[in-house]
């Protein structure tokens, strides 16, 4: 037998593993840039030049969204008043106290934002803010 088929598939690397890994990579990373546009474009933020900044982002902190018609939105997905509040109370009992951030949306009237507000109170949190726009970017 000669040396060239003795040796032969010796020097060759099996390339599935490597392109599993790559394919697992290309799915986390697609996953976690979807997760960081979980906001909807469509709010309109109100400007507060004068509020207070809130820094550092709270991996605990629950964002609902309220556009312009009165609809709840969680990660983009719309709840009902009672959905929103199953969600909160069970979140609650699950984990204890956690922050809430409030998105609404500039023409959004003052009694749906409120009635997030209530059902976050009646379900015991305390820590509620509004997102609003500090400064404009130019």
């Amino acid at each position: 037998m000669s040396k060239r088929g003795r040796h032969e598939g010796e020097g060759e690397i099996d390339m599935t593993p490597m392109i599993d890994v790559v394919f697992q990579l290309i799915i986390f990373f697609i996953v976690a840039i979807t997760m960081q546009k979980q906001f909807n474009p469509e709010i309109v933020l109100p400007d507060a030049p004068r509020g207070r900044e809130i820094t550092g982002d709270n991996p605990r902190t629950f964002v609902v969204e309220v556009n312009s018609r009165g609809w709840i939105s969680i990660h983009g997905a719309q709840f009902s008043r009672d959905k929103l509040r199953q969600i909160i109370k069970r979140r609650y009992d699950r984990y204890g106290q956690f922050p809430v951030m409030i998105r609404g949306d500039l023409r959004t009237k003052h009694s749906d934002i409120q009635s997030v507000m209530q059902i976050c109170a009646n379900a015991g949190l305390w820590k509620v803010s509004f997102v609003a726009i500090k400064e404009k970017k130019t």
